[in-house]
């Protein structure tokens, strides 16, 4: 009997033992492939353990569809984009609290589905979070290559290529497909679980919420993130306390606690919450 009680915590261990080593095979080429940081590869491992362990094969599917293809996208055209990485973003090696901003709250959903292993809520929203992930990824990656000047959010006005709260036809569009890609895989693994005509509405409303994400982190970038401005150059930027010349920089705007991994974490939970509210639609 004692031995009986033991077997569903012998069982969990087992699962994040090959969880670990999973994800730490992952993490491992991600890191030679420069696509981590130190700090980044510990969190990334952490995570995939979590997902790999707990949630099994379809959530680490869907983990390793959002990672494989955001970080891909952030080596594709690096040259065409080396001037924007310098300015806005830390690099296309993601650290620590990058990898908690976009894969924190998949995480959290992934435990959720512990506690709640028989509702449909907690992949929705593991689901819409990616999706979100996803869409910003895309849209910051490929919308600094558009012909043309972006677009602030809130005002319309033309501002420079990869700032804070910028928008363009071509990173909406860009935006749109990696959600949309994100939602695709979603439906495919959870088919088993869905009921005729299900497919469709989880399709459309994890790209809606991928995309809503998407849309509260540039108006969080346009609005209450803090940016900085170089004195010396003269631009402004996300880099702080000192710009790429070495100047110190000067807040400009904005909150100073609400930085950009605040901000993605915004946009995965907006994703998450949202797509979470279609299994009371199901």
């Amino acid at each position: 009997m004692f031995t009986d009680l033991l077997a569903p915590f012998s069982q969990l261990w087992l699962r994040l033992t090959l969880g670990l080593l999973l994800a730490v095979l992952t993490v491992v080429v991600a890191y030679r492939a420069r696509s981590l940081s130190r700090s980044g590869a510990l969190a990334a491992a952490t995570l995939g353990t979590v997902v790999f362990g707990l949630g099994g094969l379809r959530w680490a599917a869907l983990l390793l569809a959002f990672f494989i293809s955001s970080s891909a996208l952030s080596r594709l055209f690096r040259r065409q984009k080396a001037h924007v990485a310098e300015e806005f973003s830390k690099g296309s090696r993601r650290d620590a609290a990058q990898v908690a901003a976009n894969g924190g709250i998949a995480g959290l959903f992934v435990l959720l589905h512990l506690a709640f292993p028989a509702e449909a809520w907690t992949w929705l929203g593991f689901a819409g979070s990616l999706a979100a992930a996803n869409a910003d990824t895309w849209a910051t990656e490929l919308g600094v290559l558009s012909r043309q000047p972006p677009r602030q959010i809130t005002t319309g006005k033309p501002v420079a290529r990869g700032s804070s709260g910028a928008i363009s036809a071509t990173g909406t569009l860009a935006a749109c497909a990696g959600s949309g890609m994100v939602a695709l895989l979603a439906v495919l693994l959870w088919q088993s679980e869905l009921s005729p005509g299900a497919g469709a509405l989880l399709f459309g409303g994890v790209t809606l919420a991928g995309v809503l994400g998407g849309l509260v982190d540039s108006l969080l970038g346009a609005t209450l993130q803090t940016i900085y401005f170089c004195p010396t150059c003269q631009k402004e930027t996300e880099r702080h306390p000192r710009h790429k010349c070495g100047s110190q920089t000067e807040r400009l705007r904005g909150l100073t606690w609400l930085d950009n991994d605040l901000v993605n974490a915004a946009c995965t939970l907006t994703g998450a919450l949202c797509a979470a509210l279609l299994a009371g639609l199901g």
